[in-house]
């Protein structure tokens, strides 16, 4: 089944913590995550940012939102018990509980008030993003404000020449560690080629092994003849490194082809491309930064 959404999780939880012990979190997510009969793929599932799994991600806001009706406490580190006001709830034999019932609790009316919850516009999209927890939140909205960052920078490579494509290739290639210097990496590349570039460039500062590159600013999709013809020239030079760049994509035969030869053949796309630059900043200026922190637990349990 899909993962669940925090709102689905609460009655579970709370029910999970109905014998009034405390339950270790790790334990209490596990034993959720079978009752959902959950797949290993699905348990694996991140974030977008790749530092949370999906499902313990949602399983903490369940508890939290839980917490700040007064349905169940947080007594240690890692562990939660249920109330008596939680108990009364188990008696009443819901079908389910969500964000709607426990606006009943002034406790949880003041938190979601505090949090802005209370007044997000009441329109079509309000109830999906309901079922999302705040990171999920704020992850899609990063990550939609990246995409459109990419394709606009996408855009405007391809109305920009081959010699500042040429440019480009080079400064990203030195931002992510390769060719050594700024002028080390342009001497080895700045070789003019068809709508684009090809030449070579070190894989390390000190020149312990080398990466032949092949870039085209290309609007047709590259297959699977491009790459054998790379593949060939670098076994001309004894070689089994390299990357191909172009503006456009790759067709399917090409991407297969690639993973299926001796040399290690590295495809970068016109949308990698763009993330790649966005990631090593070529090209693009951060104008907000937004912290996100969290409790230093160790820092409390020393009192």
């Amino acid at each position: 089944m899909p993962i669940p959404d925090f709102q689905t999780i609460m009655l579970p939880l709370l029910q999970a913590i109905g014998d009034g012990n405390d339950h270790h979190m790790p334990s209490l997510t596990a034993k959720l995550a079978e009752q959902f009969q959950l797949s290993a793929e699905e348990l694996q599932a991140l974030l977008p940012s790749g530092r949370q799994t999906v499902f313990y991600n949602r399983v903490g806001w369940a508890r939290t939102y839980l917490a700040k009706a007064g349905l169940l406490e947080m007594p240690r580190r890692s562990y939660c018990r249920i109330t008596e006001r939680g108990k009364s709830i188990l008696k009443r034999n819901l079908a389910k509980i969500d964000l709607k019932f426990l606006e009943q609790f002034p406790e949880f009316v003041e938190f979601r008030q505090r949090e802005g919850g209370l007044h997000k516009p009441k329109d079509p999209t309000s109830a999906v993003e309901d079922d999302k927890t705040p990171e999920e939140i704020l992850e899609a909205a990063y990550q939609e404000i990246k995409d459109r960052l990419a394709q606009e920078a996408l855009s405007l490579i391809k109305q920009n020449s081959p010699l500042f494509f040429e440019r480009l290739v080079v400064e990203l290639l030195v931002k992510m560690g390769y060719g050594g210097s700024h002028r080390d990496a342009a001497r080895a590349v700045g070789q003019a080629g068809d709508e684009g570039i090809d030449g070579i460039i070190d894989e390390d500062r000190l020149g312990l092994d080398t990466i032949y590159i092949q870039a085209k600013k290309w609007e047709h999709i590259v297959g699977r003849p491009e790459i054998q013809k790379f593949a060939g020239a670098l076994m001309g030079k004894r070689s089994k490194k390299g990357i191909f760049i172009t503006t456009s994509s790759f067709s399917q035969e090409a991407v297969t082809y690639a993973a299926n030869i001796d040399a290690k053949i590295v495809l970068i796309d016109g949308k990698r491309l763009a993330e790649l630059m966005i990631d090593y900043d070529v090209g693009v200026t951060t104008i907000f930064t937004y912290h996100i922190k969290r409790i230093d637990s160790d820092y409390f349990s020393n009192g």
